[in-house]
C-alpha cells in the first residue's frame, strides 16, 4: 500500500515507457511481481506515473521494429536517479484468460509473443491484466533519487509528492485516444 500523500508510480520496462510516451501503444500487460504484497496483481490506483524500469528488459523480447529503444534508453539509467515522464489515467482493466484473447492483442503492443505468452501462462490460474492507459508527457520530466524501496519485482512504487501537480499534456488526443481503444476493443470481441 502506497502511503498517503505520496505519489503513485507504477513500474514499467522503460522501452515501453517510451512507447507509451510516443503514443506507439495504450496498454500494458501485468499479472504481478514477485515481491507483491498479495502475491498477485491488483490496481492500486486508477491515476499514477509511470516509473521506467531496466531491470529484466531485454531486446529479444521486443518486436524488432522497437529493440534498439532498449540500448537507446539504457545510458539514461544511472541507478542513482530515474527520470519520471509520464502520467497515466487508467481507462479500463482487461482480463485476459486464453492464448486466444491475447493473439488478438498483437498489434497492440511492442512485446514478442513469447513475452506475452510467458505472461499470460505465469500464475496459471490467475488471469493477465491489460490495462488500457491514457497516457500525458510530463512538460518537464522530474529527476527523482533511486530510493532502495523502488527496486525488485513489485508493481507499484510510492514517488515524492513533488510529483503531484506537474504540467502535462494527452499524449494522443481524445479522439485518437477512443479510436485506439475501441479497435483493442473490437480485435477482443472478434469469434
Amino acid at each position: 500500500m502506497i502511503p498517503q500523500g505520496q505519489a503513485v508510480g507504477l513500474k514499467e520496462w522503460a522501452v515501453a515507457v517510451e512507447a507509451l510516451k510516443q503514443g506507439k501503444q495504450i496498454l500494458i500487460m501485468r499479472k504481478g511481481g514477485i515481491r507483491e504484497e498479495t502475491r498477485d496483481f491488483q490496481v492500486e490506483s486508477d491515476s499514477f506515473y509511470l516509473y521506467p524500469t531496466y531491470e529484466h528488459q531485454r531486446k529479444e523480447l521486443i518486436k524488432p521494429e522497437f529493440a534498439d529503444r532498449v540500448d537507446d534508453r539504457a545510458p539514461e539509467w544511472s541507478g542513482e536517479q530515474a527520470e519520471i515522464g509520464c502520467y497515466a489515467e487508467l481507462a479500463e482493466d482487461i482480463l485476459i484468460e486464453t492464448e486466444e484473447q491475447l493473439a488478438r492483442l498483437k498489434p497492440f503492443h511492442i512485446w514478442t509473443d513469447r513475452l506475452a505468452e510467458e505472461r499470460l501462462k505465469w500464475k496459471r490460474t490467475k488471469p493477465l491484466h491489460v490495462m488500457l492507459l491514457r497516457v500525458y508527457a510530463l512538460d518537464e520530466p522530474v529527476r527523482i533519487p533511486v530510493l532502495n524501496e523502488y527496486n525488485g519485482c513489485k508493481s507499484w512504487i510510492g514517488l515524492p509528492e513533488s510529483l503531484h501537480g506537474a504540467p502535462r499534456r494527452p499524449v494522443l488526443t481524445d479522439e485518437a485516444f477512443v479510436m485506439e481503444a475501441n479497435r483493442i476493443r473490437e480485435a477482443l470481441e472478434q469469434k
